[in-house]
């Protein structure tokens, strides 16, 4: 029988195929290729999603954006060639799709589009074909100019270097030294959120103008003692800090104080809490957003 690679039918695939087995035992560890007809994000945030459910893994993520040419495409086949692994797409161009999904199914790895299921849906329930034009939700409207303002907004009303205007935000972030806030408006400022956020300081009084404004909603954002003591050190480590005994920056005793005061003044301006301890940026922006939502809708009822 002649084995040489020119008779086989499908020697890539027999490579790769080979390949995947060889490594089947050792799987918790795989390329994830990701490729994208525009910037990426949506793809990104979904595959972090379905791998958060799997326990013991480590995908090395390759990702692929902006590919709407065969030219483009071709490359990057290539490069999935050389390191096979699954792939997840969200390309619009019929004709690239098929090019990609027939260059997977030869290798032997899964290639899923995992926009379709959710175009399908929509289609069906508004009578409506997709446009199928890349890129978007990533136009040059009012909502991409709103995220841009909202991120100025973001910049020049961080740590409460600026209370002229701050009426004016959708949001006001209010809590104590590394409580994440900052990151926090950042995150929100990127769906069109206007966040702005004050510090609490230890005998600094909060001013009492900008806690009567009826427009934004305040959310008091605070962390267990423990845990914001290790960021703090964590933190001035980073900035080079040497001398740390002594400091009250980092006193268990005083930062519990700092937290009770807090929520001393939480309670007295009726300000709803989030404590961000186990808590990521995004778990913490989505509450956020959750909240004003609901404001929102009580002020359209007149009931708020």
């Amino acid at each position: 029988m002649d084995l040489s690679p020119l008779s086989k039918p499908c020697a890539g695939r027999y490579d790769a195929q080979a390949m995947i087995q060889d490594n089947i035992s050792t799987r918790r560890h795989f390329i994830l290729h990701l490729v994208s007809d525009s910037t990426g994000t949506t793809i990104q945030g979904l595959a972090r999603a379905c791998l958060a459910q799997f326990d013991d893994i480590e995908p090395e993520h390759k990702i692929w954006p902006m590919i709407r040419t065969e030219e483009q495409l071709t490359r990057v086949l290539e490069r999935i060639s050389a390191a096979p692994g699954p792939v997840l797409f969200t390309i619009i161009d019929e004709n690239l799709r098929r090019i990609l999904q027939k260059h997977c199914h030869d290798l032997g790895i899964p290639a899923m589009a995992i926009l379709d299921p959710v175009l399908k849906g929509f289609s069906s329930y508004l009578g409506l074909a997709p446009h199928g034009v890349p890129g978007l939700q990533h136009a040059m409207d009012d909502a991409y100019f709103d995220r841009m303002e909202a991120v100025d907004f973001a910049l020049s009303y961080d740590d409460g270097r600026n209370l002229e205007g701050i009426g004016e935000a959708d949001v006001i972030l209010v809590g104590v030294s590394r409580t994440s806030k900052t990151p926090t408006c950042f995150f929100l400022a990127k769906q069109g959120i206007r966040a702005a956020n004050i510090p609490l300081v230890p005998l600094v009084p909060f001013p009492d103008h900008v806690a009567s404004y009826e427009h934004p909603l305040f959310v008091g954002l605070i962390q267990s003692p423990q845990h914001l003591v290790h960021l703090r050190r964590s933190r001035l480590h980073a900035d080079g800090v040497k001398e740390l005994e002594g400091n009250a920056y980092l006193d268990i005793d005083a930062v519990t104080d700092e937290i009770r005061d807090a929520r001393r003044i939480f309670s007295r301006h009726g300000w709803p809490v989030i404590d961000v301890s186990r808590r990521s940026i995004e778990e913490t922006a989505a509450e956020i957003q959750s909240l004003l939502q609901a404001l929102r809708e009580k002020r359209k009822d007149g009931t708020a």
